[in-house]
């Protein structure tokens, strides 16, 4: 990012109930501006790693005293670190300010098809702390459980301080979960439990920081825009192979989640099959439909659920899968960008990275192969999370709600 700053720029400040500052962070009793301009700060650290106050002064538009009073009031909370002083200059040394790992913590549950995961990460978005639950099915129960166990045990390992500091559990899970019984082989009956299941509620009940629900996929976006290497990508649509594919929209530098929370739905366009029949784009590109080519040729599936790092070899069935599934998401990119015209369009999901770069690759390969007139193709590339985009994009809700620039984009509540 370069140039200034607009202090009054597109992006909406948050606000609202569990949305503010947590209480070991003071000077909230001063104006909303004051709390918008460090959200600035913080923002930009974190896209750039670290910055001096002339810096920050620049880039913002804000003066040098109140960029010097601002960084002084977020290195007070601890929420920043300073750096060894630049010399070799006239003057006094620039001191670069830096974000404070420990300057806050937050969990992430991820609710999957085949399994759940819990996060704890810090301020700087890295892992401290996870647990993972493989199931056939997501049955509430056990689900919740395992939440509340793996919330339990992860908060009694950090220091007192630390836990102070734990700023909020954010879910990434698929809406309306229940309609998915006969494709995840699970009994109806278990399936419509989550027909009346507040899974908000129900994990608030088992802590006391503010939680945020948003759909997964739109989580994983957010992973993305967040902690992943595209920070300087305003406009992109976002592609994760999960059990099924999904996606996100991210314009001017903000996800968009649309009025039910459920833009960027990208699994459910529909894209031609092999034999030329209308299918939708999960029928193609997601790993269930792997799945069943592998099941089909009697072969054992479960390293696609068990081991996303590496499939080992899977021979024909996985090149056969790249090239349809590349061909389907090619035809998705461009009628996506038909109707905006995204500077790029990033792909990533519960798969291994050698996997990850031939579907890209494969995907390239098709665009050049459909009638692109009038088309401005996005650049196409990796997504830079991986596998736990989805758990990194829950925690992601209450850090961004808290403490950057963004719009309000899930349910939140006390």
């Amino acid at each position: 990012m370069g140039g200034t700053l607009s202090l009054n720029s597109r992006v909406t400040e948050r606000s609202g109930t569990g949305g503010t500052r947590p209480s070991l962070h003071h000077g909230t009793n001063q104006s909303g501006m004051r709390d918008h301009n460090e959200r600035v700060v913080l923002s930009l650290l974190r896209q750039h790693g670290s910055l001096a106050k002339t810096a920050i002064a620049r880039m913002t538009g804000l003066s040098a005293q109140t960029s010097s009073i601002i960084m002084r009031m977020l290195e007070a909370d601890e929420l920043l670190s300073r750096e060894e002083p630049l010399r070799g200059r006239i003057g006094q040394p620039l001191v670069p300010m830096s974000l404070n790992p420990e300057g806050a913590f937050f969990f992430g549950l991820k609710i999957g098809r085949r399994s759940a995961d819990l996060v704890l990460i810090d301020f700087l978005g890295r892992i401290r702390s996870m647990r993972h639950m493989p199931y056939d099915y997501p049955a509430p129960e056990p689900i919740f459980a395992f939440a509340a166990t793996g919330v339990s045990e992860m908060t009694q390992a950090l220091t007192p301080k630390h836990q102070e500091r734990i700023a909020g559990i954010g879910i990434a899970a698929p809406f309306e979960l229940w309609k998915w019984a006969d494709t995840v082989g699970a009994p109806q009956e278990i399936m419509d439990e989550w027909r009346s299941c507040d899974i908000r509620a129900r994990i608030a009940a088992i802590c006391s920081y503010p939680v945020y629900l948003q759909n997964d996929m739109t989580a994983a976006c957010g992973a993305e825009l967040v902690f992943g290497q595209t920070k300087d990508v305003n406009d992109f649509v976002y592609f994760y192979i999960g059990s099924f594919i999904g996606g996100g929209i991210v314009i001017n530098g903000s996800l968009y989640a649309g009025r039910s929370g459920n833009a960027g739905a990208l699994g459910s366009m529909p894209v031609p099959g092999p034999d030329g029949e209308a299918l939708q784009l999960i029928d193609v590109a997601s790993i269930t439909a792997l799945e069943r080519d592998v099941t089909a040729l009697g072969r054992e599936p479960s390293p696609l659920w068990a081991s996303p790092e590496d499939w080992g070899e899977m021979g024909a069935e996985l090149d056969a899968w790249i090239d349809r599934a590349g061909r389907a998401i090619a035809q998705a990119v461009i009628a996506a960008s038909s109707v905006v015209d995204f500077e790029a369009a990033i792909i990533d999901g519960w798969i291994p990275e050698n996997v990850r770069a031939r579907i890209v690759e494969a995907v390239r390969r098709h665009v050049e192969t459909f009638d692109l007139e009038g088309i401005q193709l996005p650049a196409i590339f990796e997504g830079t999370v991986g596998i736990h985009a989805r758990a990194l994009g829950a925690a992601s809700l209450p850090l961004s709600d808290r403490y950057l620039l963004g719009q309000k984009l899930f349910r939140k509540g006390n």
